[in-house]
C-alpha cells in the first residue's frame, strides 16, 4: 500500500508510449473558427480517443483516468466539487467580513487592503508553478499541495498575534484557495466538452449563491461568540475533510488505469541534485521569484507610505520603488536572455484572443479591488448596517453572478459563441453599474441605489467571467489548458494586487484628511484612533457630528476610488473587441468519458 502511494504521489516524466494514427487532414485546422490566425487540433486529432503520445505525464494520467472511471464516479466527482466549493465559498464569504475586525484588532485597519497585495500578488503569480506541476507531476498532487497550504493559512490566521503574522497567514491561505479552485477548474476542463465547459464552470460556483446568506450569520456568531481565531480555526479542520472524497475517487481511478496498462511506471535516473536543477529549471524559480519581489517592492509603498513621517520622501519608500524597478527589470532581462524556460509562455500570449482574456481578466479584478476593498466597512459606518446586513449586500455580487453565469452557460451551450455576449452585454451593463456607484455611494443615499448597482455588476461580471475563460480555453488545445487558465488566472490576481494597492493609496491619502478637515473640535484628538479602527468608527453614534463627519470622509474617499475604477473598465471594452468569434458548439478538445 505504502509502494502503491508513493508512486501515485512520486513526479511524472516519462511519456506513455501510445501509438496514436498518424493521419491528418490538410486544411481541417480551422474548423469551427471564425478566423485562420488560431491553431487546433487536426480533426483525426479531435476524433482519436487514445492517450496523446505528446502529451506530460499529469495530463496523460487524466486522460487515462477518463478512460477508466464511470459515469458515476464522474458524477460523484462533480457533487464532491460541488461541496468543497460550498465549504471554500462559506469560510471566504466569512474571512473577508472577519478581516476588517482583525486587523483593527491591532489598530491597523488601514491596512486592510495591503493584507491582500501580498496574497494577491503570490496566490496569482503561484499558479504558473501550479500549472506545471498539475501537467508534470499531475492533478491529484497539485491538489493535496494546495489544500496543505491553505489549511497552514488558516492556523496561521487563527494563531495570529500581530498584522505580519495574520498577513503571512493570507499569503498560505490564498496560495492554498485560488490554487484549489485552479486545480479543480482545470480538473473540470479535463472532463468537459467544450460547448458544456461554461455551464459546468457555472455549476461549480453555484454554492455562491448560498452561502451569501450564510458568511455574515457564521462571521457574527464567530467573531460575538468564540472569537475571530475560531472562525479560522474551525476551517482549517473542515477543509481538508471535506477534500478528502475527491482525492480518493482520483486514487481509486489511478489504481484501475494502472492496471489496465495505461499509466506505465515512470522512474527517472537523475540523482537528487540534477531532479532539483532539473525542477528549478522546469518551474522557473529564479524568475518567479524576481517578479513577484519586484511586484511586491513596488506595490507596497502605495499602503505603506501613510506611516512615515516624511511620506513619500522617506527613505525606505524610495527604496522600495527603486528595488521593486530594478527587480522588475532583472526579470524582464532574465526571461528574455538567461531563462532555459520562461515564466510566463509568451508564445500563448501572441494569440489575440488569449491575450485579450488576460487583459480582461485583469481590468475586471482592477476595478473590482478598488472599489471593494472598504465596501464593507462603507456599509456599517455610513449606511448603519450590522455586519450580517452588509455581507448581504457585499455578496449581491456572488449571487447575482453565479446565477447569471448559469444562463450564459445555457447560452453558450445552445449558441456555441461567447464573444458577442460579452462584447454587446457583459461590458457596457458592468461600466454602468460601476459608473453609477460614483453618485450613489454617498452619505444620505438610499441603500436601495446601491443593491441596484451590484445586481448591474453582477449581471454583467457572471457574463465576463465565463466567457474569458471560455476564450482562453477555445483559443488553444487540450495541452495546454493548465497553462492558459493559468496565465488567465495570473492576470487576474495581479490585477486584484494593482487594485488594492490603488484602493490603499487613495485611501490613505485622501480619507485621514478628509477626516481632519470634517471632525468636530472635541474629537480632533482621537483622528489616529478613528483612522485605524473600524469598531471605533462605529462607536459613535449614528447622528452623532463625529459620525457624520466619518461618514463624509467615507464619501470623499470612495468617490475618488469609483471615479477610478470606472475608467480603467474602458480597457476592458477594448480587449474584448479583439478576441476571435470562435465557436465552440462542435469543437472536441478532450478525451474518454466526458460531460
Amino acid at each position: 500500500m505504502k509502494g502503491r502511494i508513493a508512486s501515485w504521489l512520486g513526479p511524472k516524466e516519462v511519456p506513455v508510449v501510445e501509438r496514436e494514427t498518424p493521419h491528418e487532414k490538410a486544411g481541417d485546422n480551422e474548423a469551427n473558427i471564425a478566423s485562420n490566425a488560431v491553431k487546433t487540433p487536426s480533426e483525426a486529432e479531435r476524433e482519436s480517443d487514445e492517450i496523446s503520445l505528446n502529451a506530460q505525464a499529469g495530463i496523460q494520467d487524466i486522460e487515462a483516468f477518463a478512460k477508466v472511471w464511470t459515469k458515476r464516479d464522474l458524477i460523484l466527482a462533480y457533487i464532491t466539487i460541488w461541496i468543497i466549493f460550498f465549504v471554500d465559498a462559506m469560510q471566504q464569504s466569512m474571512g473577508g467580513i472577519l478581516t476588517p475586525y482583525v486587523t483593527s484588532a491591532f489598530q491597523s485597519h488601514s491596512l486592510t487592503a495591503a493584507t491582500t497585495i501580498f496574497s494577491s500578488l503570490i496566490g496569482g503569480l503561484f499558479k504558473l508553478p501550479l500549472a506545471k506541476i498539475l501537467d508534470i507531476w499531475g492533478r491529484p498532487q497539485g491538489f493535496v499541495c494546495m489544500v496543505f497550504c491553505l489549511t497552514i493559512g488558516l492556523v496561521m490566521m487563527a494563531a495570529c498575534n500581530n498584522v505580519e503574522t495574520f498577513a503571512a497567514g493570507q499569503v498560505f491561505y490564498w496560495v492554498g484557495y485560488n490554487g484549489i479552485s485552479y486545480s479543480i477548474s482545470v480538473f473540470i476542463a479535463d472532463t468537459s466538452a467544450l460547448k458544456n465547459r461554461a455551464l459546468m464552470y457555472a455549476f461549480a460556483s453555484s454554492p455562491y449563491i448560498i452561502t451569501v446568506w450564510i458568511g455574515g450569520p457564521l462571521a457574527d456568531a464567530f467573531y460575538y461568540g468564540p472569537g475571530f481565531r475560531w472562525g479560522f480555526g474551525a476551517f482549517s479542520i473542515i477543509t481538508p475533510f471535506i477534500c478528502s472524497p475527491l482525492l480518493a475517487l482520483f486514487y481509486l481511478n489511478y489504481r484501475k488505469a494502472r492496471r489496465s496498462g495505461l499509466i506505465p511506471d515512470r522512474k527517472s535516473d537523475r540523482t537528487f541534485m540534477q531532479s532539483l536543477k532539473y525542477y528549478a529549471i522546469e518551474f522557473d524559480v529564479i524568475g518567479l521569484l524576481l517578479i513577484t519581489a519586484g511586484m511586491a517592492f513596488f506595490l507596497l509603498p502605495f499602503n505603506l507610505y501613510v506611516y512615515q513621517d516624511k511620506l513619500w520622501k522617506a527613505p525606505i519608500i524610495i527604496a522600495f520603488f527603486i528595488v521593486g524597478g530594478l527587480l522588475l527589470i532583472a526579470f524582464a532581462l532574465f526571461e528574455k536572455f538567461f531563462a532555459p524556460k520562461t515564466f510566463i509562455p509568451y508564445e500563448l500570449l501572441m494569440d489575440r484572443t488569449v491575450l485579450g482574456a488576460c487583459i480582461l481578466a485583469g481590468v475586471l479584478f482592477v476595478s473590482f479591488y478598488i472599489w471593494d476593498s472598504y465596501f464593507s466597512s462603507f456599509l456599517q459606518v455610513v449606511n448603519g448596517l450590522d455586519m450580517t446586513k452588509s455581507s448581504y449586500v457585499m455578496n449581491i455580487y456572488s449571487i447575482g453572478s453565479c446565477f447569471w453565469s448559469l444562463v450564459v452557460g445555457f447560452a453558450i451551450r445552445y449558441t456555441g459563441r461567447f464573444k458577442w455576449i460579452a462584447l454587446y452585454f457583459g461590458v457596457p451593463i458592468t461600466i454602468l453599474g460601476v459608473g453609477l456607484m460614483v453618485a450613489f455611494r454617498q452619505p444620505d443615499v438610499n441603500i436601495g441605489y446601491i443593491v441596484m448597482c451590484q445586481i448591474f455588476i453582477a449581471v454583467g461580471g457572471g457574463a465576463l467571467v465565463i466567457c474569458e475563460q471560455m476564450a482562453v480555453m477555445a483559443a488553444t488545445t487540450h495541452q495546454y489548458i493548465a497553462v492558459v487558465l493559468a496565465v488567465e488566472s495570473m492576470f487576474a490576481n495581479v490585477g486584484g494586487a494593482v487594485g488594492s494597492t490603488i484602493a490603499g493609496a487613495i485611501w490613505n491619502g485622501v480619507f485621514p484628511v478628509r477626516l481632519a478637515e470634517h471632525l468636530p473640535q472635541e474629537t480632533q484628538g482621537n483622528l489616529t484612533s478613528i483612522v485605524g479602527s473600524l469598531p471605533t468608527q462605529l462607536s459613535y453614534p449614528e447622528g452623532s457630528p463625529t459620525r457624520i463627519a466619518i461618514q463624509h470622509a467615507y464619501g470623499d474617499a470612495q468617490r475618488i476610488m469609483l471615479i477610478a475604477a470606472t475608467v480603467i473598465q474602458i480597457i476592458s471594452l477594448v480587449s474584448v473587441m479583439f478576441w476571435r468569434d470562435i465557436k465552440v458548439k462542435d469543437f472536441k478538445q478532450v478525451k474518454g468519458l466526458v460531460v
